[in-house]
């Protein structure tokens, strides 16, 4: 059975630029990998967010909710969520801030697990998934996702065109 575009839908002849190719595949890896972390988190265990939010307060220490949102990437509403969680859980607490009395700090509690150890674990895993590269592809990687993460952030500082 002939399954290219062309045979399976005659319409889909069209031809895809490689920047929509690009974009697509960048898409479907993001998918597959977040897909894989849900299926990563071991059961009783905190979430991949939650561990990022714990390792950063194990090597910060306390930290305002707004800078914890800032270092991971997500939203207020977002870390407002995860911090609710780790504090049902009993993992962290907040705690009024030292100087302002309008901030409040979140800070880990002695019941939370050790994040340096859970991450280690994390990356461990992360890092079997690169198994299927050769050294030179995996440093060829490395390198092309550096260019890109700071083609991101270089993106992120300018400012948005007006539609």
């Amino acid at each position: 059975m002939d399954t290219t575009p062309s045979a399976v839908n005659p319409q889909a002849a069209i031809e895809i630029s490689p920047a929509d190719q690009l974009a697509a595949s960048f898409e479907s890896l993001i998918g597959e990998y977040m897909r894989w972390l849900r299926n990563q988190a071991p059961a009783g265990g905190p979430s991949t967010s939650r561990l990022r939010l714990l390792e950063s307060l194990h090597c910060e220490g306390s930290q305002r909710m707004s800078d914890l949102a800032d270092v991971l990437g997500v939203t207020p509403r977002n870390i407002t969520a995860l911090v609710d969680g780790l504090e049902e859980e009993g993992m962290v607490r907040r705690v009024p801030h030292p100087t302002d009395r309008r901030a409040t700090l979140i800070e880990l509690t002695d019941a939370a697990p050790d994040p340096v150890q859970l991450m280690a674990a994390h990356r461990a895993a992360i890092g079997q998934l690169f198994g299927c590269l050769t050294d030179a592809e995996q440093a060829d990687y490395l390198a092309l996702t550096q260019r890109l993460e700071e083609g991101f952030r270089r993106a992120r500082r300018q400012p948005r065109a007006e539609n």
